[in-house]
């Protein structure tokens, strides 16, 4: 089984800095290296925290108003989940529409580019069960 960090770093070699027949120079890992970092570190910056991903779940099963999203996830503050809306919204990943009614109503939804974190998020989903059944010594398998 290939594991995701396997396929980044077979991705890297690809994108070989040196020739193949020189050997590699410390520099040259760095630079392979930094290669694996920097767009890790880009996609942890917009989506990490404990609230963003839960907040994209939740808009993504059909909470659409404030309150709604609010109420689907336990302890977030109405502070955090408006600094959050507004990050995701910043990012593209969700969409603010304001309807002209009295009282004005707003809603969020995913826009199409937030479907691109649909793998991002199941790959999670299932890496946090094995990780949680592992913990609690119920993994059944090996290391």
């Amino acid at each position: 089984m290939v594991t995701a960090l396997q396929k980044v770093t077979s991705m890297n070699q690809d994108i070989s800095v040196s020739a193949p027949h020189e050997p590699c120079k410390v520099r040259d890992q760095h630079t392979d290296c930094h290669k694996v970092i920097m767009p890790v570190r880009d996609a942890l910056d917009v989506i990490s925290g404990k609230w963003k991903l839960p907040i994209i779940i939740a808009i993504g099963r059909g909470h659409k108003r404030f309150r709604d999203i609010e109420r689907s996830i336990p302890k977030i503050t109405s502070k955090v989940l408006s600094k959050e809306l507004k990050d995701l919204e910043t990012h593209k990943l969700v969409k603010r529409t304001v309807f002209d009614t009295q009282p004005v109503s707003v809603e969020y939804t995913l826009t199409p580019y937030a479907s691109t974190l649909d793998s991002v998020i199941l790959a999670l989903q299932q890496w946090g069960t094995q990780h949680r059944r592992k913990m609690l010594g119920k993994s059944t398998e090996v290391g």
